[in-house]
């Protein structure tokens, strides 16, 4: 297979005509070598307009995300060097590896044991050394001290039906986080910027569907 074609296609075809047109964000696409993230079996799929599963495959939310939608949440949350950056959902260490070429430091916290595992050799391979996977549940209390602070920018990489007003309060003023929000059919990207202490703002960028994360709370649909 000639990943490099198949690369060039992905942004011609797939990443462009969705409204990803931010130079930087395309030459992350160009350079990072989204096929050595990939599982060898699916290594032909790297490529597709697809989300690819990832081991062990006990739970949907296992998996690589499209690449248009990690394209366009990248482009989306316009990370600047300087800035720390939260990642809710490693899978296979993809979306950090973009994340760390654009931020100062990413740590990324991934439920399942081999996934992380996974996440690390892979970013070890890429050479990429400012990002940090620990093996955490992303929807349980933050408390390991790596985590302490506040930060620039978080990602939520999968679906939650809301966001965690915990993990808005992670946020610097300032800082934004990006998260796929809503139940099927209809989801929405949806990007909170933290304006002060105690205000965000929230625009709905655009619609996508992506798996829900295990483990993040569903508010009760049942109303007097």
């Amino acid at each position: 297979m000639n990943f490099e074609q198949a690369r060039f296609n992905m942004i011609e075809q797939q990443i462009r005509p969705w409204e990803v047109l931010d130079t930087q964000v395309l030459s992350l696409l160009a350079t990072v070598r989204r096929e050595d993230f990939v599982p060898k079996a699916y290594q032909a799929l790297a490529f597709a307009d697809l989300e690819i599963a990832l081991p062990p495959q006990t739970h949907p939310s296992q998996c690589m995300l499209s690449p248009k939608v990690e394209a366009r949440t990248l482009q989306d949350l316009a990370v600047q060097k300087h800035e720390k950056v939260l990642e809710i959902g490693a899978g296979s260490g993809y979306m950090a590896a973009l994340l760390a070429h654009r931020a100062q430091q990413v740590i990324s916290l991934e439920i399942e044991g081999e996934l992380a595992r996974m996440a690390r050799d892979n970013l070890q391979r890429a050479g990429i050394h400012n990002t940090l996977v620990l093996q955490q549940d992303g929807a349980q209390p933050l408390t390991d001290p790596q985590l302490a602070g506040l930060f620039d920018v978080i990602v939520i990489s999968g679906s939650v039906a809301e966001v965690p007003e915990s993990l808005k309060r992670k946020l610097k003023p300032g800082g934004r986080l990006s998260a796929i929000v809503g139940s099927e059919p209809v989801m929405s990207a949806t990007l909170i910027t933290r304006v002060d202490e105690q205000a965000w703002r929230t625009e709905q960028k655009w619609e996508t569907l992506a798996p829900r994360l295990r483990h993040f709370p569903t508010p009760s649909s049942f109303r007097f």
